[in-house]
């Protein structure tokens, strides 16, 4: 280690991640007040970035644990050394992280020093190794949450109490699961987006990890005969008077939909209430505990995973399924047709 490293400061990598909140300010995520200006520059070039805001709430996330590690043992996190950058990989993997986090914390580093326009440790020939050696360490197999296939949903849904927020709860799970929706997607939803026909719903998903460029996709959702999603999504609406601004909506103890706040300044509005994405996973984990199933198996993936595995148990076409999950990797889909179908038509299940 070099006696004479300087430290960055403290902000250095995160607020790199930083991203600008609509109206032009810093959003909370980097703790804004304590930006410093020399950071400015790099705020600006994330407003032109174009990672989705799921990513980069991740990549703060994990570009502070850097910065916290390189802070502990006199490294700077920016521009960062490929030797420090080696060692963090091989001090997570020592702390029992999963492949997967490992991965992603290397690729935060790596975006923070392309939006400070800084060489990148991680194209070091170190760091890979290192890299590799950590991800073989502690297994590449992801941890997939349970899916929530329709049974499960179905036992969900008959948990829900009949008060608004059973209300609001019933239709985020039915469409969840019926759409295959990513959770940003879901609570990204405005009643805008929704549009009933004879058929059932067609809904406009505006932007999604897989359309950073904002052109939309149209996700159709039947009426229904057993889980009737488009009926809960009605009942809900019809419910809590929403007509328009997000469709789900944060819900008082007292049982009120909230509004939109008083005007915060002169010439501007604060935006409607909405649910957030780890909202959407409590409120999964929250019913899967009252039906008697293991929470912590099971998250906000879990309704999307459940609909792509309940599709692939009825025969439903890889190309169909696609369409629905909005997925690009047909590899992805196929492993869920795989698990869901491991049984079926067994090589052994003649003489087993």
């Amino acid at each position: 280690m070099d006696a004479d490293a300087s430290l960055a400061p403290a902000s250095d990598v995160a607020a790199n991640l930083a991203p600008t909140s609509p109206g032009g300010g810093v959003a909370n995520l980097a703790n804004p007040t304590s930006l410093p200006a020399e950071a400015a520059a790099i705020v600006q070039a994330y407003q032109r970035a174009s990672k989705a805001d799921a990513t980069v709430r991740a990549y703060t996330s994990d570009a502070r644990v850097f910065q916290d590690w390189c802070a502990r043992y006199g490294f700077r996190s920016l521009p960062a050394t490929p030797e420090a950058v080696a060692g963090f990989l091989v001090h997570e993997a020592e702390a029992g992280r999963s492949a997967s986090t490992i991965g992603r914390r290397c690729a935060a580093i790596r975006y923070a020093h392309k939006l400070a326009k800084l060489p990148d440790p991680t194209e070091d020939e170190g760091v890979r190794a290192a890299l590799k050696g950590a991800r073989r360490k502690v297994g590449v197999a992801p941890r997939q949450k349970a899916a929530a296939t329709a049974d499960i949903l179905a036992a969900l849904l008959m948990r829900t109490p009949d008060t608004m927020t059973g209300k609001r709860d019933r239709a985020l799970l039915a469409l969840g699961f019926a759409g295959a929706f990513r959770r940003s997607e879901l609570v990204a939803l405005d009643v805008a987006d929704l549009r009933e026909d004879a058929e059932g719903l067609r809904v406009m998903v505006r932007r999604s990890k897989v359309d950073q460029e904002g052109q939309g996709f149209e996700k159709a959702i039947p009426h229904g005969r057993f889980i009737r999603p488009v009926a809960l999504v009605r009942e809900w609406l019809e419910a809590a008077g929403v007509t328009d601004g997000p469709v789900f909506r944060p819900i008082s103890r007292s049982g009120n939909v909230r509004r939109r706040g008083s005007t915060e300044a002169a010439g501007t509005e604060p935006p409607e209430p909405r649910l957030t994405t780890q909202a959407v996973a409590d409120i999964i984990k929250r019913y899967c505990t009252a039906a008697g199933l293991d929470a912590s198996t099971f998250g906000a993936h879990s309704l999307r995973a459940g609909y792509i595995t309940s599709a692939a148990e009825r025969g439903a076409d890889l190309a169909r399924i696609m369409d629905q999950s909005g997925h690009c990797d047909p590899r992805t889909v196929v492993g869920y047709i795989r698990r869901a179908n491991a049984f079926k038509g067994h090589s052994g299940s003649g003489f087993l």
